[in-house]
């Protein structure tokens, strides 16, 4: 499916549309964007990495609190660094689309706060996602108690086996009872 960054043919986009939740005109969108990113000597060479930093810049990501956990979590690299190829970055803009399923939508948001990849949401997980949304400046964290007492209410409401983590199909029960979660999961270029 390689193709040079500077080229998208008909079949291919095609094939793109048929793979994600993307219109064509989103797909070609995306293209320009991914494009930008890109250097002149990167843009003829197939199937690029663009550099996580490179994708930071984008409007939509910059002021996402997980932003580099979303590039990590998308990226193809087995170098493990979040840098994205533009096949990855369309994984990621389908699963952040409008029309991405709850179940697309709650697996990837489980991945992103599971800061460990162990496949489950343990309490330093939780402390970290937290963080994230609260900002770790003195004025915006919770103290010590407050995140305690916030992480056992979050594990008394959501670890249904009460193993002391959340795990994905428990997380997904708590995202069906949330209306808004398949709206504010998106980004939009």
């Amino acid at each position: 499916m390689g193709t040079t960054a500077s080229q998208l043919g008909k079949e291919l986009l095609s094939e793109y549309q048929e793979l994600t939740f993307l219109t064509k005109q989103e797909i070609l969108l995306a293209h320009k964007r991914f494009t930008e990113l890109l250097t002149r000597e990167e843009k003829d060479i197939p199937n690029v990495r663009v550099p996580m930093e490179r994708i930071l810049t984008l409007p939509e990501l910059k002021s996402n609190p997980f932003r580099k956990r979303i590039c990590y979590v998308f990226s193809t690299s087995e170098h493990k660094d979040g840098s994205l190829t533009f096949e990855d970055f369309l994984d990621l803009l389908s699963a952040f689309s409008d029309s991405a399923t709850m179940e697309i939508k709650s697996h990837y948001a489980f991945r992103i706060f599971d800061f460990d990849d162990d496949g489950t949401l343990d309490s330093d997980d939780l402390q970290k996602l937290v963080n994230c949304l609260t900002g770790e400046t003195d004025d915006t964290q919770l103290t010590f108690e407050e995140m305690k007492q916030l992480i056992s209410n979050i594990l008394e409401e959501s670890d249904i086996d009460k193993d002391g983590t959340v795990n994905l199909s428990e997380f997904q029960h708590v995202i069906s009872r949330s209306p808004d979660f398949v709206s504010s999961f998106k980004i939009v270029l």
